[in-house]
């Protein structure tokens, strides 16, 4: 399915679903921080929006039969659980919302998944490259078949079927102005440098400005840079309720004290804004807005109140969210002036070796055709002389900067999957206007991964063999990744957090080699539900009253064939330990937990800690 023939359905053939339709009517979805895309066909207006597009000549599109045709509001039963975080005014902000995702491997594919899943208005899929043998290690939506074929025309179709309310199409050519400006946000993975710097300048001198995310993932290694430009409003930092408080006294002076009842603290800190309502006596404070300054837990000073009446009893004071504007730093200013986000203060020093890392990594691609071989002593050597010339003081840690070179050729699908949740949440908040976002790096490494013994990661070991896995044994060798085809393991749950990890557990290779005693189990005993599809990525429409196991078995066996998964119906509790009992406990490696509730998750702890066996919990 590497070329998208699409009908006027918007899918690829008579044996796909019908398009979802909305229950609800309501709000008209426009694009709200970008101009409207000239090539998409009205997006869904003509054709369902199936029709080419100009630039490049190569343009698709597919899906927005409804979000992309205007006049529907938010699917409640699709997006419940997601409203309930963000809130309806965020939610119509995202569907008015269009999203470029650039690079299309193991990164690319997991933002652009999560974004499709959130419910943004449109997404482009943008690539140049073709399929390998290697990208199958950790880009969940290619086939062996697809080798050789362009990643954003492989992974289209896939992908499209995440989500038919959003439009989708993909691009192959060169990323030009144009499309740049189409969008609300940019998200540019396996970038080079002057493209970044390219990409930056379009997006800043755009109308309104368009946000642009820089992600990459080398090895071990994770770098994420976010420009939502000069003025960009937050319209809730945290995202919590806001605090109210019982009002006991208000002072009449210049600094009036306000104190509340002491049954809880107030939670107010300086500078929050107040409101007051059902005040007595003192009737004009009520309505009117206030700053604050914190003097206590039950304590705060509002300013003056000397003309206003005595207060006599009662009243609630409550917290009004202020919008913040955050100035973001270009990225030629930001590269020179790098603060970043401390994801691990253990680790102080690494965020700003890691920057000279990928300024580094930069360098290298520019002269030379590949990356430095993996576990290579002469390309890291070399890399490390590079790093130096470039940056002299700044590479404070040579062992840290050859590790790097060492391990920066390898993809990991865990590495993937984690930073492009994290990615994802940076592109809702670009569209939403809702969290406080990264400002405006963030550098992650998850060393703690290699052994203590590193020798037996030769060049040789951890070369390439044109197999799917090439990206990981770049990364922990040969060795490992035959050890990690023969474990055995049982994973309790194949919702939103066990299609995860079934994904990355099949993509990795886990229990992979059956002849050789590798096994994955996975039991849920619960029917898929359409609420699920907006989380559990494994599903679709169709799949609706199916079970969650055997579907979501089945759906890893196409990402991978040789992950032969057996899937169960089957609670664990005391009622079924004539199924699940030593014999089953005995022979596996470990257990993981994918669990929504507590007691589930009790009790298979008191079954691991029983037979000894290594626990996952999440």
């Amino acid at each position: 399915m590497s070329v998208v023939e699409l009908k006027e359905d918007g899918h690829t053939s008579s044996t796909s679903p019908p398009t979802k339709k909305r229950k609800l009517g309501g709000l008209e979805c426009g694009l709200e921080n970008s101009q409207t895309p000239t090539s998409v066909a009205q997006n869904g207006s003509e054709k369902n929006g199936n029709g080419k597009m100009a630039q490049n000549g190569n343009g698709v599109t597919s899906n927005g039969t409804e979000n992309g045709s205007g006049g529907k509001g938010i699917d409640e039963g699709l997006y419940s659980r997601q409203l309930f975080v963000l809130g309806k005014e965020a939610m119509e902000r995202m569907s008015r919302s269009s999203v470029l995702v650039s690079g299309l491997k193991g990164l690319g594919i997991e933002v652009a998944k999560n974004v499709i899943l959130s419910g943004v208005k449109s997404v482009t899929l943008h690539d140049t490259e073709t399929v390998t043998m290697a990208d199958l290690g950790a880009q969940f939506f290619l086939r062996e078949s697809d080798v050789g074929t362009n990643r954003a025309v492989a992974s289209f179709q896939r992908a499209a079927e995440l989500n038919s309310y959003v439009s989708m199409r993909h691009e192959t050519g060169q990323i030009t102005e144009e499309m740049v400006k189409e969008h609300s946000v940019v998200v540019l993975t396996n970038s080079s440098l002057e493209e970044q710097m390219r990409v930056n300048d379009w997006c800043r001198s755009a109308s309104p400005t368009v946000a642009m995310i820089v992600a990459d993932v080398r090895g071990l290694y994770a770098q994420i840079f976010t420009d939502l430009g000069p003025k960009f409003t937050v319209v809730d930092t945290t995202g919590e309720t806001p605090v109210t408080a019982m009002v006991a006294s208000i002072t009449k002076e210049e600094t009036a004290v306000v104190t509340t009842l002491d049954e809880a603290r107030h939670g107010l800190e300086d500078g929050d804004v107040v409101i007051f309502s059902e005040v007595k006596g003192m009737e004009e404070i009520n309505t009117k807005e206030f700053p604050v300054k914190v003097l206590g837990p039950y304590t705060f000073s509002i300013g003056d109140t000397t003309g206003f009446s005595q207060y006599e009893r009662g009243g609630v004071v409550l917290q009004v969210k202020q919008p913040k504007v955050v100035s973001f730093k270009p990225l030629p200013i930001a590269l020179k002036e790098m603060e970043p986000v401390f994801t691990d203060f253990a680790k102080f020093m690494s965020p700003q070796l890691l920057h000279v890392c990928y300024q580094t990594l930069h360098s290298w691609n520019s002269t030379h055709s590949s990356l430095p071989k993996p576990w290579s002593a002469a390309d890291s050597a070399e890399f490390l002389a590079l790093a130096k010339e470039k940056h002299g003081e700044e590479v404070s840690d040579e062992a840290f900067v050859t590790q790097f070179a060492k391990v920066c050729g390898g993809e990991l699908s865990p590495m993937c999957a984690a930073m492009g949740g994290v990615v994802a949440q940076e592109v809702m908040k670009a569209c939403s206007g809702k969290f406080m976002p990264i400002f405006q790096w963030l550098y992650f490494d998850a060393l703690e991964c290699l052994p203590e013994d590193c020798s037996v990661l030769t060049e040789e070991n951890c070369a390439p063999s044109n197999t799917r896995y090439d990206g990981q044994v770049a990364v922990f060798g040969r060795d490992f990744q035959q050890k990690l085809a023969k474990q055995k393991w049982f994973v309790v749950g194949a919702g939103a957090i066990g299609c995860e990890l079934l994904k990355n557990f099949a993509l990795m290779g886990l229990g992979c080699n059956q002849a050789e005693g590798g096994e994955v189990q996975v039991t849920d005993m619960d029917m898929i539900e359409r609420s699920n599809l907006n989380r559990q990525f494994l599903f679709r429409t169709w799949d609706i009253n199916k079970h969650k196991a055997v579907t979501a078995v089945a759906a890893v066996q196409a990402m991978n064939p040789d992950a032969k998964y057996k899937s169960m119906e089957l609670r664990v509790g005391q009622e079924t330990e004539n199924t699940y009992n030593d014999s089953f406990f005995e022979p596996l490696d470990g257990v993981a937990n994918a669990l929504d509730n507590v007691e589930a998750r009790t009790y298979m702890d008191r079954r691991c800690v029983y037979y000894n066996k290594p626990l996952l919990e999440s």
